[in-house]
């Protein structure tokens, strides 16, 4: 997981803004819905009883997609080896039987393409693209309380799909599109693809090529090296056993089946790093541990639960454990963080440019009373209730302070960045298109302007007049329609460099990611400054409290 300009005039001409309208809030099912998150029946226990209570979250056995699309490219190759001494198991189904393949040398899977007997048509009606899961998660919903059954995808960004089960005729999918008003039917749309041949799992043992779609790997020790390059080095090595297994894009994932306090192993040292302060490293410990496990439903339609990437948590297996990380996660073995006895959100970023931001501030959705906006700093050097941030003249005032931050010394707490007019325009372009967007056929970007900001200074609304128009666009999709701003907590200034026309954008901002929850770049300072882990959380996380999970737990 950083010149100065005084706030832009509006647009002219913008449409103007129907505020009640759009912030009318819709009650919605509960984001604990028991049949979709399976720990919402645990009995979490206090600190106090954790001495006497033996924790059973070892039992935890977690299915992470390592490699989530494999085959996608035709030479795409899979090397998976055992550690010295150690020999590889291979199972997979015949015709009659489970056959076992045993050996101890390295196995390089492919997958090789295979011609079909007769064309074959992929189809499935695609509701919404979007930057993120919870922005897709919260858009799944609302489809839900229209009576429309759905389910999230992920075949490159985050995709909201009906039900392939449910509208599983071509007459189905199409009497659905021709039922969506107007304004939906302009980014709902078929995804139909012909195909005439299918990737097919393929690997060699003792010069015999086996050909399956499903396979379970395994090893005496449960340790196996993977590597996606022909370079040695850059072998990752995993605990626990692998499964390769079909995905709903026609390809494949590689998911590693590993148990909770090891698969923490490999992520704890990659999120913070093993030379920070023992106290943020145990926060960051607790808080990869509740994440996990209320994220367990975001791969439902792949048949596992997590990816291995910032998409989720970074997640590179055991080559980077560390004595530092191992015992900031034994010492918080179980550990995880709640709020009225749930779960919470557990949200981080890299940094948060010296104040978190709130969940709606970033994703469609319910804000959570736990994720709000916070000076990231160990004094009060800044009152939001009186300099609220949704003021643009507050913001920019804000955004030029360097000192007294928990960041002030990283590098990416404040950042400029300028983007020729050129650019901007391409990327939108291949932003719009993504979408579906009418406005993807524009020509020229006129100008550009900020139109409204949220209590913690992130960009709600972004107006951009073209040749054919004005669009708007959301919180988070800043950062996908543009290549220079590394935060939503921005703003923007436009540049002449000497000609009479516009030369593109200034993108001035600070902090690096979503900025919603506990910075870890924070988090180490205030670990400096003599925090405890349990404080930390508590000023990132208000209101919450650390439980541990016990033998009571039901699943």
């Amino acid at each position: 997981m950083r010149q100065n300009h005084y706030a832009r005039k509006q647009l002219d001409n913008l449409p103007q803004r129907q505020a009640e309208g759009q912030n009318q809030v819709r009650k919605k099912k509960s984001y604990w819905n028991v049949s979709r998150t399976l720990l919402i029946a645990f009995c979490l226990l206090g600190l106090t009883a954790a001495s006497g209570t033996g924790s059973k979250n070892n039992d935890v056995v977690l299915k992470i997609g390592i490699v989530q699309r494999f085959g996608e490219e035709p030479t795409a190759k899979l090397q998976l080896q055992p550690t010295k001494g150690d020999r590889l198991k291979l199972r997979f189904k015949t015709a009659n039987s489970e056959q076992t393949l045993i050996t101890q040398d390295p196995v390089q899977i492919e997958t090789v393409m295979q011609p079909l007997s007769q064309p074959a048509v992929k189809e499935v009606v695609v509701l919404g693209t979007y930057r993120t899961f919870e922005t897709a998660e919260d858009s799944a919903q609302k489809w839900r309380d229209r009576g429309i059954e759905v389910e999230i995808a992920q075949p490159d960004r985050w995709q909201v799909w009906a039900k392939r089960d449910v509208y599983n005729t071509p007459l189905l999918r199409r009497l659905l599109l021709q039922s969506l008003p107007d304004s939906q039917q302009n980014t709902a749309h078929l995804d139909t693809k012909v195909l005439s041949k299918v990737p097919l799992v393929s690997w060699v043992i003792n010069g015999t090529r086996y050909s399956r779609n499903n396979v379970k790997i395994s090893t005496g020790k449960n340790l196996i090296r993977v590597n996606k390059t022909a370079k040695p080095e850059n072998a990752r090595l995993y605990a626990g056993q692998m499964k390769l297994q079909p995905n709903a894009y026609g390809n494949y994932t590689l998911v590693n089946e590993v148990p909770l306090e090891t698969y923490l192993r490999g992520v704890v040292p990659y999120e913070i790093g093993t030379s920070a302060p023992t106290a943020s490293l145990e926060a960051q410990a607790i808080l990869a541990r509740t994440y996990v496990l209320r994220n367990l439903r975001r791969f439902a339609i792949d048949e596992y639960q997590l990816c291995a990437d910032t998409h989720c948590q970074v997640y590179y297996g055991l080559n980077g454990v560390a004595p530092t990380t191992d015992k900031a996660i034994a010492a918080t073995k179980g550990m995880v963080l709640t709020y009225q006895n749930q779960l919470v959100d557990a949200l981080y970023s890299s940094t948060t440019g010296g104040v978190t931001a709130s969940f709606s501030d970033i994703w469609n959705g319910e804000d959570r009373p736990y994720l709000q906006p916070i000076v990231d700093a160990p004094i009060n050097i800044w009152d939001l209730s009186r300099q609220n941030l949704a003021d643009e003249k507050n913001f920019q005032q804000f955004i030029n302070l360097e000192k007294g931050f928990n960041e002030s010394e990283w590098d990416l707490f404040r950042w400029r960045r300028e983007t020729k007019i050129e650019d901007i325009t391409k990327g939108l372009q291949k932003f719009l298109q993504v979408k579906k967007s009418p406005y993807s056929k524009f020509k020229t970007v006129e100008a550009m302007s900020v139109t409204k900001r949220s209590d913690s200074g992130r960009i709600l609304e972004l107006a951009v007049k073209t040749d054919i128009g004005v669009f708007t666009l959301h919180k988070d999709e800043v950062r996908s329609a543009f290549a220079a701003p590394i935060s939503t907590l921005f703003y923007i200034q436009p540049l002449n460099k000497g000609q009479s026309n516009l030369w593109g954008y200034a993108f001035i901002g600070g902090g690096f990611g979503h900025g919603v929850g506990l910075s870890q770049t924070g988090a180490q300072n205030l670990a400096k400054l003599g925090w405890s882990s349990a404080k930390i959380l508590q000023f990132y996380y208000p209101g919450t409290q650390l439980k541990i999970l016990s033998n009571e737990i039901k699943f």
